[in-house]
C-alpha cells in the first residue's frame, strides 16, 4: 500500500498532467513553427509560400513557376491536331455504337467530350486556355452532331434494301411512252455539304420529339462542359511570402 500523499507528490502529478498534450484545445508556441516543404521535404527556415494551401519553400515555388507549360503557336497546333483526331475517334464510336445496336444513346457524348479534352491537353503538353477551350467545345459538338450522318445513312440503306427485296420488279408495258428525264443529281461535294449542314443541325432537328431532343441536347452540353473544364489554363494558387515568425494555433484532433 502506498503511503499518505504529500505536497511534493501532488505537485509532481500536476506537472505530469500539464506536460501531456491537450488535444481538445489549440496549443500556442512562443517558438517559430517548424515547417517542411511539401515539394522537396526540406525544413523551411525562412519565409515560405502556400501553394494550393500547402507550405512550400521559395526555391520550389520559383522552380514550379518556371516549369509551368508555356503557350505557343506550336503547342496550339499540336493540341488542335490531337483534338481533331480524338473527335474523329469519338464520331466513329458514337456512330458505330448506334449502327451496331440500333440505339442512339446520348451519354456517349460525355465520353466524346472527355476524349477531345484529354487529347488537346496531351497534344499541347499541358497548356490550356480560352482558345483551347473553344476548340474543345467546337470539336465535341461537331463529333457528336455529325455522327448522325452515318447513322442516318445506315438506317436509310437498310430500309431501302428491305423495300427492294419486298417489291418484285414489274415488266414495263410495250406501248409505254418515252421515260421522263432523270432529275439532276448533285455533285459529291454538294451532297457532302448538305449532309454536313444537316448533321450539324441534328441536335436541334431532334426537337421533332421534344422530350428526346431536350434530353439529348442537355447531355451534349454536359459533354461540351467536360471538354471545356479539361482544357482550362493551369494556374498555381500561390500566396506569400509568409514570415516564419508568424504564430498560428496548431489544433490537433
Amino acid at each position: 500500500m502506498s503511503g499518505p500523499l504529500t505536497i511534493g507528490d501532488t505537485v509532481a502529478d500536476m506537472t505530469e498532467q500539464s506536460a501531456a498534450p491537450q488535444f481538445a484545445t489549440a496549443e500556442y508556441s512562443s517558438q517559430p513553427q517548424e515547417l517542411a516543404c511539401k515539394s522537396c521535404g526540406q525544413k523551411i527556415t525562412s519565409a515560405f509560400y502556400r501553394v494550393n494551401q500547402a507550405p512550400v519553400c521559395a526555391a520550389c515555388v520559383e522552380r514550379a513557376q518556371q516549369q509551368l507549360p508555356r503557350d505557343s503557336h506550336q503547342a496550339f497546333i499540336r493540341g488542335l491536331l490531337f483534338g481533331i483526331g480524338a473527335a474523329l475517334i469519338g464520331l466513329v464510336i458514337y456512330a458505330g455504337f448506334a449502327i451496331a445496336t440500333g440505339l442512339v444513346i446520348g451519354f456517349v457524348s460525355l465520353a466524346v467530350g472527355y476524349l477531345v479534352g484529354k487529347a488537346i491537353v496531351m497534344g499541347s503538353r499541358g497548356v490550356g486556355g480560352r482558345r483551347y477551350q473553344i476548340v474543345a467545345v467546337a470539336l465535341t459538338y461537331m463529333a457528336v452532331s455529325l455522327a448522325a450522318v452515318p447513322t442516318a445513312l445506315s438506317i436509310h440503306m437498310q430500309h431501302r434494301q428491305q423495300h427492294s427485296q419486298a417489291s418484285a420488279p414489274s415488266p414495263a408495258p410495250a406501248d409505254s411512252t418515252a421515260p421522263a428525264p432523270a432529275p439532276k443529281k448533285m455533285s459529291a461535294a454538294q451532297a457532302l455539304g448538305v449532309l454536313a449542314v444537316l448533321g450539324l443541325a441534328s441536335p436541334f432537328l431532334d426537337f421533332a420529339d421534344p422530350m428526346h431532343g431536350i434530353i439529348g441536347l442537355i447531355i451534349l452540353l454536359v459533354g461540351m462542359r467536360i471538354a471545356w473544364q479539361l482544357t482550362a489554363a493551369r494556374r498555381l494558387n500561390i500566396s506569400g511570402p509568409i514570415p516564419l515568425t508568424e504564430r498560428a494555433p496548431s489544433a490537433s484532433g
